[in-house]
């Protein structure tokens, strides 16, 4: 299978090319969004998108192609230099979308955490939240995957997700529009770049929203969902140390609450966390 996908990324990779030498006219800003998306990574980047669509090359190129005109489309190479304000709605959003980045796995694979049940995306609009994300996806993949790289000594192209399902309600459901809206944008300009979904505190009531959320997911999305039991911590302890845990995910056990005594813990969701700062930083610069 992995000789099938190298063979098919050369394949991949003499379209682009063949593509371009027939083009009568360079088109430079698609060109160069293309460069930006690379980062000189060209043939990892052929292969994610050969695998979002089961590598079929020729469905794989039209789902780049389409990718390079959204980003054209919508300045996605600007989008860091482009902070929400005021401060205060910043402050807002990260209150409501609950996002954070607490470590690295033992294989130093970010870890990235979403507070999918206490996130209430009610303090802005749908577009201010859909900004936020693209520009934590684009900061994952100009600075947090690259640095990544440069540490473990090999290519990190990839993170896992904890989703925490702490306080889900029904109600969580009148977000669909907007859930759906984000899942789109990473299928389709971002795929693959997720290894596993790992849902950790979920209540009775995440079976009922499952049912209603799965359908809308791509299935290859679908199938790297994975539901552990109580906060996951014995299970995630497997591939990460406790330091890289996020703070939902250190109760001392199945169905407790409690987090384990004289226990520092940061809330990695808080715009005071390290993530958040340099985030903030960095598009601030």
């Amino acid at each position: 299978m992995a000789s099938m996908y190298i063979i098919k990324v050369e394949l991949f990779r003499d379209r682009i090319v063949d593509i371009d030498k027939r083009s009568k006219k360079v088109d430079e800003p698609l060109k160069k969004t293309f460069q930006n998306m690379l980062l000189g990574y060209q043939r990892e980047t052929f292969l994610r998108f050969l695998k979002a669509r089961d590598g079929n090359v020729l469905i794989a190129c039209k789902m780049l192609t389409d990718c390079l005109n959204w980003r054209i489309q919508n300045e996605i190479d600007f989008t860091l230099a482009k902070p929400i304000v005021p401060n205060d709605m910043y402050r807002a959003i990260r209150d409501s979308q609950l996002v954070g980045m607490p470590g690295y796995t033992k294989e130093g694979v970010p870890v990235i955490a979403t507070g999918v049940g206490l996130s209430t995306y009610d303090k802005a609009s749908i577009h201010c939240y859909v900004q936020s994300h693209i520009q934590m996806n684009e900061y994952r993949d100009r600075v947090i995957l690259p640095s990544a790289t440069k540490k473990i000594g090999w290519y990190i192209g990839t993170c896992i997700n904890i989703l925490d399902m702490t306080g889900l309600k029904l109600s969580a459901l009148n977000q669909i529009k907007l859930l759906s809206a984000i899942s789109t944008i990473d299928d389709l300009n971002y795929p693959e770049k997720t290894d596993t979904y790992y849902i950790v505190n979920a209540p009775y009531i995440f079976t009922a929203c499952w049912k209603v959320v799965k359908p809308l997911l791509h299935e290859r999305t679908g199938k790297k969902v994975q539901v552990l039991s109580g906060s996951g911590r014995d299970d995630l302890l497997k591939i990460m140390d406790h330091e890289s845990l996020p703070h939902f995910c250190r109760r001392e056990g199945s169905g407790s609450s409690k987090i384990a005594r004289n226990e520092m813990v940061s809330d990695c969701f808080s715009l005071d966390h390290p993530y958040h700062q340099q985030l903030y930083n960095y598009v601030k610069e």
